[in-house]
C-alpha cells in the first residue's frame, strides 16, 4: 500500500464515519470524495462495502448494553418483543425496494449531479419539516407504535437514492410521523443496524469476488477509521440534537448541493468522470 492510496482510504474512511449517521447522505459524500480522489473501479465498490461495514459496529458497539438488554428479553417481556417487531417492521420496506431496484439505482443515479440535487431537495423538506407545527405522540421510544414503525420504514425507502440520505429519510420520515426528535435520531440509528448489515451482507455476497488478499491493508485503514470517527460522531450527534434542531444540517447540504451544480454549470469541476 502506497502512501497516496492510503491516504485516500483514510479520507474516505473519515467521510464515511463522518456521515453515515448524520442526515447529509454519506454515500452520496462518498461518491463525490471518491470522483474527486480518482477512487473508482471495482476496489471502489469492495472498500465501500467495508467502511459501511465499520460503520455499523461502531454503532452496534456504542450501544451494545441496550442490545444484550434486548436479547436476554425477548423470550418474555412484553416491551422487548414490540420493540424488536417495530425494527423489523420498519426495515422491511427498504429492504425489498432495494433487491428489486437497486442494480437499476446504481446504473443511472450513481452520481455526482443526482447527488447534489437531492441534497439541495433533501435540505429544503428538512427545513420544511423543522418548522412545521411538530405534534409529538411519541417522547420515548417505548411509546413507538407500529403506524410508526411503518411510516419510518417507508420514508427510508426513498434513501435508495444517493444524496438523499438514509439518517435524514428516517429521522424527517419520523418527525413527520409523530416521533420527538430525540426519538427519531435513536430509532433512526436503531433501524441502521439491520438495515446496513443487510445492505453490506448482500453486497458483500454479490461482490465477493473482488475482495482479495492483497488489498487488505487498505480495506483494514478504511474500516479502523469508519468505526473510530462513526463512534465520535454518534456521540456528538445526540449530544448536539438535544438542544438544536436539524436546521444547520438542512443548510449544510442546500450549500453543498448548490455549489456541485454551480461548479458544474460554471465548469470549475468536470463531475463527469464519476467512477460509481
Amino acid at each position: 500500500m502506497d502512501a497516496w492510496t492510503a491516504l485516500q482510504a483514510l479520507i474516505l474512511g473519515i467521510v464515511e464515519g463522518l456521515t453515515e449517521f448524520l442526515p447529509v447522505s454519506s454515500t452520496g459524500h462518498q461518491i463525490i470524495a471518491a470522483d474527486l480522489l480518482g477512487f473508482g473501479g471495482a476496489r471502489a465498490q469492495a472498500f465501500n462495502i467495508i467502511i459501511q461495514f465499520g460503520a455499523i459496529l461502531a454503532v452496534v458497539w456504542e450501544y451494545r448494553a441496550r442490545i444484550l438488554a434486548l436479547l436476554l428479553g425477548l423470550p418474555r417481556e412484553r416491551p422487548a418483543q414490540r420493540f424488536t417487531g417495530n425494527v423489523l417492521l420498519a426495515f422491511f420496506p427498504a429492504a425489498v425496494a432495494g433487491v428489486l431496484f437497486s442494480d437499476l439505482i446504481h446504473a443511472w443515479l450513481f452520481n455526482p449531479l443526482t447527488v447534489a440535487a437531492a441534497l439541495v431537495v433533501g435540505g429544503v423538506v428538512m427545513l420544511w419539516a423543522e418548522r412545521r407545527p411538530h405534534a409529538v405522540t411519541a417522547e420515548t421510544m417505548d411509546e413507538l407504535r407500529w403506524t410508526h414503525a411503518l411510516a419510518v420504514g417507508c420514508a427510508q425507502c426513498l434513501a435508495l437514492v444517493p444524496g438523499t440520505s438514509r439518517a435524514a429519510a428516517t429521522i424527517i420520515g419520523g418527525l413527520l410521523a409523530g416521533l420527538s426528535r430525540q426519538a427519531a435520531t435513536e430509532f433512526s440509528f436503531w433501524l441502521a443496524m439491520p438495515t446496513m448489515a443487510g445492505a453490506a451482507v448482500y453486497s458483500g455476497w454479490k461482490y465477493r469476488e473482488l475482495f482479495g488478499a492483497a488489498d487488505l491493508p487498505v480495506f483494514a485503514l478504511g474500516f479502523v477509521t469508519a468505526f473510530v470517527v462513526a463512534r465520535l460522531t454518534v456521540r456528538a450527534l445526540l449530544a448536539f440534537i438535544a438542544a438544536h434542531s436539524y436546521a444547520p444540517f438542512a443548510w449544510y447540504r442546500i450549500a453543498f448541493g448548490a455549489f456541485i451544480l454551480l461548479s458544474a454549470q460554471a465548469g470549475w469541476i468536470d463531475w463527469s468522470g464519476a467512477t460509481h
